[in-house]
């Protein structure tokens, strides 16, 4: 692997875990065993360090979104899908990244919020209309709006007052609410898949608990 691609991995590894703030550069390449030299040939600061690992993730996000369109059965195995990919994301989320991201990094925030507002509100606009053909969403709703509340729906669980850590684990809210946006924009046959593929991931969860024991 290049010293870039080492370098990056690491930086989003211990930006993921501890947040931003807390992460310097000298604790970067000590972690990597190279000197802070050899990082700054690649990133001039602080700055182009936590960009670089921003646009990576959201590339691979959006990446892994269009997989999950193509690939899902119907809408909502579409969104069960993403919310695997999520869930397991964030087990090892700091949720003090966003606002590390917002106060000490407007470059890269302004990033994710183009991300937040152009890609996913995309994303989820063609997830509504999918349903709606599908005859498994609720006919009536309003797509611009639904579409806005669960974007910011979905970044709830970075509220630290409203979901502490401790009590509310982010990878574990953001399954309940996805579950929640789900009923409130389904029919009855959409939500009969809901309860179609909570069933089968508990029969996955079930299996693996037996093999790991």
């Amino acid at each position: 692997m290049e010293n870039k691609e080492r370098i990056l991995e690491k930086a989003h590894d211990l930006f993921m875990q501890y947040g931003i703030r807390s992460i310097t550069m000298d604790e970067i390449a000590a972690q990597l065993g190279i000197s802070k030299k050899t990082i700054y040939q690649f990133f001039t600061d602080k700055d182009t360090m936590v960009e670089a690992v921003v646009n990576e993730l959201i590339n691979q996000n959006e990446e892994d979104c269009r997989g999950f369109s193509l690939t899902a059965e119907n809408a909502v195995h579409e969104i069960f899908m993403a919310m695997d990919f999520t869930q397991e994301m964030m087990k090892a989320m700091n949720p003090q990244i966003m606002y590390d991201l917002e106060k000490h990094h407007p470059v890269a925030f302004k990033r994710l919020k183009q991300y937040k507002y152009q890609f996913l509100f995309s994303t989820i606009k063609e997830n509504l209309e999918r349903g709606a053909r599908e005859d498994i969403y609720r006919t009536d709703l309003n797509i611009d709006l639904t579409t806005r509340y669960r974007i910011e729906s979905a970044f709830m669980p970075f509220n630290q007052e409203a979901f502490p850590q401790n009590k509310y684990p982010m990878n574990q809210t953001c399954q309940e609410l996805a579950i929640l946006f789900l009923h409130s924009i389904c029919n009855p046959k959409g939500k009969k898949l809901i309860e179609k593929y909570l069933n089968e991931r508990q029969k996955n969860f079930s299996n693996e608990q037996k093999i790991s024991s």
